[in-house]
């Protein structure tokens, strides 16, 4: 059996491609998790909050975070269709375009900010070997590098890339890193010192951390439906993504704190000033960077047949590909802080939405189900949109100009979570349409 499966479109995975263990997809989404742009999340929760504190927000948001991402493994599996596909069932043919569109910009924007920092790592490993930088070219080889493994498909990418070369890099380079923090770490210190209190409380940092984990289900179908089981998909993805997300985000915290890192762009810049061995941990960290990229660019190949099934797929790869590395060519990373924070608002309750309609469809959904569904779910869609309201409500989160309109509508003295109040909200108001409809 071929390990690429690059074009295989919307329809159903046939049997002959359902391969991936549940070995493959903890794999899978062990790498996956682990980023530069994951680590320095850290940084957003230090001084505000203890390491005491923010180790606990990471704990539970990285809990609650892979549960759901879990779930929308399970379903992925058991659908066989990629995650946008999948939606059409809760929302209707069309009230899918409306997340699609979203998570096209959202995985592009991924995509972008990825091989900012691949080129970023690569070019301070360039200038201490070659004391020349060529971040431009980094940027041009490394997209590149990421269309090719686009090109591999799922199953070619766990096989031939993760299992033979790139999860030792990562293992490497985590292992580095996490050396190079502890040594200049007094962790006792550290864990004795208040936080500072302001920006971001306890709830916004669980909020945060779910953002970061949360923002991967509704790329999950698009990997989970080669998987040879539901039970192997599920474990594979909620277990292979929550030990590094608590590791790389916790590591954040000590970069900061130690070496006083706070960005992913200057972090490769910092590490290669060690010398050393830090040579090879930034060639590492390269690597590993260009897996997220290779993710985000096919799950948007992928979301877009959504919209035009006929379209090729390897014309999408390619066309994609090209526009996260021009992109990349003249953006400035910035601040995603609030970027995480806006997808958080949005997914959590979609994805409450989907759970309570496929529970409701009694835990199956069939190929009728998919792509025979009428045209909008009124109600369902409804739903999307109050969970979505409740989470801004609690928690204003966006671009300034939006969080400057619906601030006043906050209450002011909440702090916990808003995550889990929008998923409940959509998922109660869904579940209760999917009973009246069926």
């Amino acid at each position: 059996m071929a390990d690429r499966t690059p074009s295989w479109g919307i329809t159903p995975v046939p049997e002959r491609l359902r391969v991936l263990t549940g070995l493959d997809s903890a794999l899978l989404w062990g790498n996956l998790s682990v980023s530069l742009l994951v680590i320095v999340i850290g940084a957003l929760l230090v001084p505000a909050l203890s390491l005491r504190d923010a180790m606990l927000a990471i704990v539970v948001g990285a809990v609650i975070g892979n549960l759901l991402l879990g779930v929308a493994a399970l379903i992925g599996a058991d659908a066989r269709v990629p995650g946008m596909v999948l939606l059409r069932a809760p929302l209707g043919r069309r009230g899918s375009y409306a997340p699609t569109v979203l998570n096209v910009a959202q995985n592009l924007g991924w995509s972008t900010f990825e091989l900012i920092i691949i080129a970023a790592a690569a070019a301070a490993l360039s200038e201490h070997v070659f004391g020349w930088k060529g971040t431009w070219l980094w940027t041009i080889l490394f997209g590149i590098l990421s269309w090719g493994l686009g090109m591999l498909g799922p199953i070619g990418f766990v096989r031939r890339y993760l299992r033979k070369f790139a999860s030792w890099a990562l293992l490497f380079s985590m292992a580095y890193l996490t050396y190079w923090a502890v040594a200049k770490s007094h962790l006792h210190a550290f864990w004795a010192q208040p936080g500072k209190g302001g920006f971001p409380t306890f709830g916004q940092a669980v909020d945060l951390v779910i953002g970061s984990v949360v923002s991967w289900t509704p790329l999950a179908a698009d990997y989970t439906r080669f998987s040879r089981t539901r039970r192997g998909a599920a474990f594979g993805a909620g277990f292979g993504y929550f030990v590094p997300t608590i590791w790389c985000i916790g590591l954040g915290i000590l970069i900061v704190l130690a070496r006083g890192v706070s960005d992913a762009q200057s972090l490769p810049t910092a590490v290669a000033a060690a010398g050393g061995v830090a040579f090879l941990a930034l060639l590492a960290i390269t690597v590993d960077e260009s897996e997220k990229a290779f993710a985000d660019i096919y799950s948007t190949a992928v979301s877009i047949q959504n919209l035009l099934p006929r379209m090729s797929q390897r014309l999408l790869i390619t066309l994609v590909s090209a526009a996260a590395t021009g992109l990349a060519l003249v953006l400035n990373l910035g601040n995603y802080q609030n970027f995480l924070y806006l997808l958080g608002s949005f997914f959590v309750p979609l994805f409450g939405v989907l759970v309570a309609d496929w529970l409701a469809a009694g835990a199956h959904y069939t190929e009728a189900t998919i792509f025979r569904a009428p045209a909008l779910r009124l109600p369902q869609l409804g739903a999307w949109l109050v969970g979505f309201c409740v989470y801004q409500w609690l928690s204003p989160v966006g671009p300034v100009w939006w969080t400057r309109l619906v601030a006043h509508t906050h209450p002011g003295n909440v702090s916990f979570t808003a995550s889990l109040p929008s998923f409940a909200v959509a998922f109660v108001i869904a579940f209760a349409c999917s009973l009246a409809a069926r």
